[in-house]
């Protein structure tokens, strides 16, 4: 069985385990189609919710018509 010759620092071991292959990625933004401002991808900023520029119901309805419509085009 292999055996190390010497042991590895905490510090040595924690550099390895915390290096580039285990690092998340950066988180990404766009900016939200209804007031333009910073928000994560596939995400509506609260001030469109608040002054009603947008509807989940609506935009539900919305998302399935698109959907009929183009399985029944294909």
């Amino acid at each position: 069985m292999a055996v190390p010759k010497k042991k590895t620092s905490r510090s040595r071991r924690n550099q390895r385990r915390y290096s580039a292959a285990y690092q998340l990625d950066p988180v990404s933004g766009t900016t939200c189609a209804f007031t333009h401002e910073p928000v994560r991808t596939h995400t509506v900023s609260m001030k469109a919710i608040k002054e009603g520029l947008y509807n989940a119901t609506v935009a539900k309805k919305t998302k399935k018509a698109a959907k009929k419509s183009a399985s029944a085009n294909a």
